[in-house]
């Protein structure tokens, strides 16, 4: 007798012997004990997973002498018949080699006359998706309303190919993998049928590398027996199939483990030697670090991991922690996907295993805000006077007040600087009112730690503390003190600049109100400036150290002149102009002190011009103006 594949030879003849399609199987039986016997059905799923068969059976089930039953004789002459192919009732269509409308319109012929010998006249139309469009519209009529003794079978493994409108005239039956365990003993049944002997081990690889298909399990099944000599051992496959194998493989990774480099490289080298494909140790080793990680999460069950538990590495498992082994997974995943476009796959995986020598001293995202957390905490805990304010949501919640320093012990002009004409607070308006600012460490709802502002805390001290509007080096009899256990920021270098008693009254104590848009003489910062011409320079230097935006604009400014009580200037860019704007008071204070009298300042924004020399309108709103002179762009349809 010829020799007949495994496929074949165990090829299902009773709903009853098709595996891992419970909900399939119990449908179609109990609908056919009921007599509810639909005239088309469709069924779909993965390669070699019982599709072609239950279409098979289900046609002997309904034309067998005994039947329709859910259990056919097997013995008949109608159940022989289909088993064998041989039936005239029973007409299988390739659908991938009868595409074409004719071949339908053929199907639609025959279906006039009634079947044979069977009771009914089964069409089985395998891989159905590969018909035609026209094919599908020819044959829409016929499955909604064939005749009684008709009845339609399709199989395909691509449902999303089916037209809706065919879909919708039958039943769907979706078809799934088979488990591991269940193809691991239908191939145990089909050794001890076969007289040979097989390891477990084996049958679980061989189950696992079908992924879920039972006609590749037998298929590699088959191709294993012939090499094995009557006993299918893992080693076997291991040598004949060119795989790694766990053995090979535990001295790379522990040398990994153990961030031995030069072993780890000269232990790759002798496995390339041996022939083994770089797409081989790439698959081989992603699948023994996720083994490792369900080692790792109590998992020892045989058919997850593909080996005995005791086969892998107990110095990689107790080197490398789960989050490392994760890092190692992915690491080889990702050269899975990089050797296919790489100059040399062979440099792609040894640099992998460069990398994997360090996954040791890999730390993750949550180790690392952990170790912050902690950190966060022991400067918390050393702080003894103020400490640093950790909360959750405290966007919206005051700040602590800051100690203020001892006004007894600053010089003169300190004391009355958070209020004089010419304090920090008009340096530092975010400090004044409402809106205070403050360094602190602030933990979110999700712990993540986060350093607000800086400099802010130097800011408000300077602000609240009755800091001096003149900018001089503290000398060291004044209370700069903070509570001990804080950590205090360094102080922002500042210019020198002397006071000039003679201009403004030690006695001053509130500051002049503005009369007509004068400004008032505020407290001298610096000496005046002899020559006007010194102005620009001079008061570009003093905002330098405290709001260089302000001195970066005041540097672009040109045309400065004075008419004896408001310094006219003017500059040139929409946006310069509405900065300045904005601090309006502080540059005319500052102006003030430079010149050792009230004096208002006047910003001028100076008049583009077109290429012709003609005035640009000016109907364009001021905001489209600055924008588009920070872009330094034109205005499509404008003047």
């Amino acid at each position: 007798m010829a020799y007949e594949v495994t496929a074949t030879r165990r090829r299902p003849r009773r709903f009853e012997d098709v595996i891992g399609q419970e909900f399939v199987v119990a449908t179609l039986q109990k609908s056919i004990t009921a007599g509810k016997i639909a005239h088309a059905y469709l069924f779909s799923g993965p390669r070699g997973c019982g599709k072609t068969t239950s279409a098979r059976i289900l046609a002997r089930a309904l034309n067998c002498e005994k039947g329709p039953t859910a259990t056919p004789c097997g013995v008949c002459p109608a159940c022989v018949e289909i088993a064998r192919g041989s039936s005239l009732d029973v007409i299988e269509i390739d659908g991938a080699s009868n595409t074409s409308v004719n071949d339908v319109r053929q199907i639609k012929d025959e279906v006039q006359f009634p079947p044979n010998s069977c009771r009914y006249k089964v069409y089985i139309i395998d891989e159905v998706h590969m018909l035609s469009t026209s094919a599908f519209n020819a044959l829409l009529k016929t499955i909604e309303e064939p005749p009684p003794y008709v009845v339609f079978v399709f199989a395909t493994t691509e449902l999303h190919k089916v037209p809706a409108t065919i879909k919708s005239r039958c039943q769907q039956f979706n078809v799934r993998l088979v488990p591991v365990e269940l193809l691991k003993n239908v191939l145990a049944e089909a050794a001890a049928e076969s007289g040979i002997k097989a390891d477990e081990e084996a049958l679980f690889w061989i189950a696992r590398e079908a992924t879920g298909s039972v006609r590749d399990a037998y298929t590699l099944f088959d191709q294993v027996a012939a090499f094995s000599d009557g006993h299918i051992t893992y080693e076997k496959i291991r040598d004949k199939l060119g795989l790694l194998g766990v053995d090979r493989i535990n001295p790379l990774t522990e040398a990994c483990a153990e961030k031995r480099p030069e072993d780890a490289l000269n232990a790759l080298d002798a496995i390339l030697q041996c022939g083994v494909s770089i797409e081989q140790i790439t698959v081989d080793l992603a699948d023994y670090f996720r083994s490792l990680l369900l080692l790792k999460s109590g998992i020892t069950k045989e058919s997850l991991l593909g080996q005995r538990p005791d086969r892998f590495s107990s110095r990689v498992l107790e080197l490398w922690a789960p989050v490392q082994l994760e890092r190692a997974l992915g690491i080889m995943l990702q050269l899975f996907r990089d050797i296919r476009y790489s100059l040399d796959p062979r440099y792609e995986l040894e640099l992998a295993i460069s990398r994997l020598s360090w996954v040791t001293d890999y730390v993750s995202s949550a180790e690392m805000k952990a170790a912050i957390v902690q950190a966060r905490s022991l400067l918390t805990k050393g702080a003894s006077g103020a400490t640093v304010p950790a909360i959750s949501s405290a966007r919206t919640r005051e700040p602590d007040p800051l100690p203020r320093e001892d006004p007894s012990q600053q010089p003169p002009g300190a004391q009355r600087g958070a209020t004089g004409p010419f304090s920090e607070a008009d340096r530092f308006p975010e400090a004044n009112g409402a809106v205070r600012e403050e360094t602190r460490v602030t933990e979110s709802e999700n712990d993540d730690v986060r350093i607000e502002n800086p400099f802010a805390a130097f800011k408000q001290r300077l602000a609240v503390g009755g800091s001096s509007s003149s900018i001089t080096p503290p000398s060291p009899q004044a209370s700069t003190s903070v509570p001990e256990g804080t950590l205090a920021p360094e102080p922002i270098p500042q210019p020198i600049r002397e006071p000039i008693s003679e201009s403004i009254p030690e006695s001053l104590p509130q500051p002049i109100p503005e009369q007509s848009g004068v400004p008032v003489m505020p407290v001298e910062v610096s000496p005046p400036v002899s020559d006007f011409s010194d102005l620009p320079e001079r008061i570009v230097s003093f905002f330098q150290s405290t709001k260089n935006m302000v001195a970066t604009g005041l540097s672009q400014a040109s045309g400065w002149r004075d008419d004896g009580s408001v310094v006219h200037f003017t500059v040139e860019s929409s946006f310069t102009h509405n900065l300045l704007e904005q601090d309006h008071k502080a540059i005319a204070l500052a102006v003030s002190s430079l010149l050792g009298r009230p004096s208002g300042i006047e910003i001028h924004l100076k008049t583009a011009r077109q290429g012709d020399g003609s005035v640009e309108d000016d109907g364009v709103p001021p905001e489209v103006e600055m924008v588009r002179q920070m872009f330094r762009g034109t205005l499509a349809g404008g003047k």
